[in-house]
């Protein structure tokens, strides 16, 4: 298991060289997963693959708290999650701008990164991404109801417990590790006092962006706000909501891989599927 330490914590991290390099130095992208029942592998099992074949270089990690990564009890906020993410890519040497591929709230630390630091990012991909809202009440009060009710799930139904007695031993871990996290850290106190970002920072973003949404997905409306992005390319799957990643998985590389080709260099093979 690859392990690197940064700002005091162990952090899990994967990566995946191009299959057929480029010509001059490969892309580097980085991607972030959303909170609690998540992890590198919603990434390594569905797009990673298929970006790295198409010659991107991957690095995949587990966010603090999550996976395989050290659990503290505290830093878990947005301004924690950058500082965690610039500090792995100073461990692993990767200085240059880099493109962050974000899933749900990991699109909050994505638009933060790019915020803090604009030199250090090449260009975005939110998937189903959270991040900006005119309504900063409304945001955290909806992700701090759509959390207790895990909360909830996880501390009195026990599904840890039950996904082991049924033999299912990962989906047993991660509910183990969610329960840890949202009942033994401040993960809640830290997302109650995050805000949204601003819509008039969106302006700001400088690096091409690409937003993809479900159709009928609770937050697709962060989708369309991110259009003030003035890179921004947004593409609305019909028919989907917020699980297009897992279930939509060769419509969103059909959309991802030439994005890629465009603004990071790589080839746009045709998609056959996830690999």
């Amino acid at each position: 298991m690859p392990e690197i330490t940064a700002r005091g914590v162990r952090f899990h991290v994967q990566t995946m060289d191009p299959d057929v390099p480029p010509v001059a130095s490969p892309p580097v992208m980085v991607f972030v997963h959303g909170l609690v029942m998540d992890n590198l592998s919603s990434f390594y099992y569905t797009i990673a693959g298929p970006m790295a074949a198409a010659g991107a270089r991957c690095v995949l990690y587990d966010q603090r708290g999550h996976g395989r990564t050290e659990r503290p009890p505290t830093g878990y906020g947005p301004a924690d999650a950058v500082a965690d993410l610039f500090a792995i890519l100073d461990e692993l040497g990767h200085r240059a701008p880099v493109f962050l591929v974000a899933h749900s709230w990991g699109g909050v630390v994505a638009l933060n990164a790019a915020l803090a630091d604009p030199s250090r990012i090449a260009g975005l991909v939110l998937i189903e991404g959270c991040g900006p809202s005119e309504h900063p009440g409304q945001w955290t009060e909806k992700l701090l109801n759509s959390l207790g009710r895990i909360s909830l799930v996880l501390e009195h139904d026990r599904p840890a417990e039950r996904r082991l007695a049924f033999g299912w031993r990962r989906d047993s871990k991660a509910a183990a590790n969610g329960d840890a996290l949202v009942n033994g850290t401040t993960l809640l106190d830290d997302v109650a006092v995050a805000a949204p970002v601003r819509i008039a920072d969106l302006s700001t973003i400088a690096c091409p962006l690409l937003a993809i949404y479900g159709q009928h997905s609770d937050v697709v409306d962060a989708g369309l706000l991110l259009r003030s992005v003035p890179g921004c390319t947004l593409h609305i799957m019909a028919g989907h909501a917020h699980t297009i990643l897992r279930e939509g998985t060769a419509e969103l590389l059909e959309v991802l891989l030439p994005w890629m080709a465009r603004h990071a260099g790589t080839s746009a093979p045709v998609v056959e599927g996830a690999r």
